[in-house]
């Protein structure tokens, strides 16, 4: 089999890159890329593998943080919680789990798996369910494609697991999940119930992890060169830039496991006079002037530094920040009529059908995978 097996600059590629995908979500990036790095020098191993190259038959089993990333950036993790969990869902099983992957890659969830994985020196499938991250549980590829609702389950800093064995529906699922991280205090790792190798080979996002990277190399490359990493990463993912502004005013609360609220963008240089609003449920959702939307979910809305090209986090945001607010076109999988459903805008609440931002490409592979020595 081919593996990918990670460096520490890679590790710094693929932060910067997953917290671009994450549009505002998933967590921060920094405390997993300290983490890897410290388990590398500890002697541990990092290896992606495509999901091509997985077997049919193959128990896949996705690991990320749920919870308000305004919490999550404060209250930080343990460092066992995947293994706990990862051991608890393997005894309800009666089978050990083949690899693990992040169901979404946006923020610091992209990096999640990859800490449990060399923990147990478990493959990290180089695939996702989202090509970003949103709010909610049941809003993947996976779950809007059939995957099985339970076993779940929940793990938290302090030694808890939770294991749902029973769930009616992926929004029942994200409902009893939501509680359990709300009494774990707003912040948890979860994991969904275990895939086949061909289920994620269908119905995953591909290559999104090399998609991150590629991402973040740019940005490197940029700044290296002294050019505007902004224009690097618009031309690494196809997107477009909205606004190039100052942050004027954030109104941003933690209810219900959500960090929700909105944020205004006062124009700068070409945009000055121009104003943006960005409305947030733990990631960007909608991108507007006045009446006029320009991105709204699925479609990517990313805020980065104008200057250095990071990525704004929802939890980073304060008055005064300069910022670009940039658009990016979902994977092809979340434009279908049956993924709009669950990650359209009507599925947050908005009173409008999705008008896609450009045309769709999904992540091509990075060539880093060689035959395991």
């Amino acid at each position: 089999m081919k593996y990918w097996t990670l460096t520490e600059a890679d590790i710094d590629r693929i932060a910067i890159g997953c917290g671009i995908l994450g549009t505002g979500g998933g967590g921060s990036t920094y405390h997993g890329l300290l983490r890897a790095k410290a388990l590398l020098r500890d002697g541990k191993r990092i290896r992606m593998v495509r999901p091509a190259d997985m077997a049919p038959d193959a128990q896949i089993l996705g690991l990320g943080g749920i919870g308000a990333p305004t919490v999550g950036i404060e209250k930080i993790a343990e460092g066992g919680e995947g293994v706990r969990l990862l051991h608890a869902l393997e005894r309800h099983l009666g089978r050990k789990v083949d690899a693990l992957l992040g169901d979404e890659v946006g923020g610091g969830n992209g990096i999640a798996p990859m800490l449990t994985a060399a923990m147990v020196d478990l493959p990290v499938v180089d695939a996702d369910g989202m090509g970003r991250a949103f709010p909610e549980v049941q809003m993947t590829t996976f779950f809007i494609h059939g995957q099985a609702v339970q076993p779940a389950g929940l793990a938290d800093a302090d030694g808890n697991v939770m294991i749902v064995t029973e769930a009616t529906t992926p929004k029942m699922l994200e409902k009893l999940l939501r509680a359990g991280t709300i009494a774990m205090g707003c912040t948890a790792l979860m994991t969904t119930a275990p895939m086949s190798g061909d289920f994620v080979r269908r119905f995953g996002v591909p290559h999104t992890t090399s998609q991150a990277w590629s991402l973040g190399d740019a940005v490197l490359a940029a700044r290296a060169a002294k050019a505007d990493p902004v224009e690097a990463i618009l031309k690494q993912s196809g997107g477009a830039r909205l606004m190039r502004g100052k942050v004027t005013d954030i109104s941003r609360r933690v209810m219900a496991g959500f960090t929700r609220g909105q944020l205004t963008v006062a124009g700068l240089d070409e945009d000055a006079g121009r104003s943006l609003v960005v409305e947030i449920q733990n990631e960007y959702l909608i991108a507007r002037e006045g009446e006029k939307i320009f991105t709204m979910v699925p479609d990517l809305i990313c805020i980065v530094d104008s200057e250095t090209g990071r990525a704004i986090g929802t939890e980073e945001l304060r008055y005064g920040l300069r910022i670009d607010v940039l658009s990016m076109p979902a994977p092809v999988l979340l434009r279908s009529d049956i993924a709009l459903e669950s990650v359209g805008p009507r599925a947050f609440g908005y009173d409008f059908d999705f008008v896609p931002m450009g045309v769709s490409a999904d992540a091509p592979a990075v060539p880093h995978y060689q035959e395991d020595a």
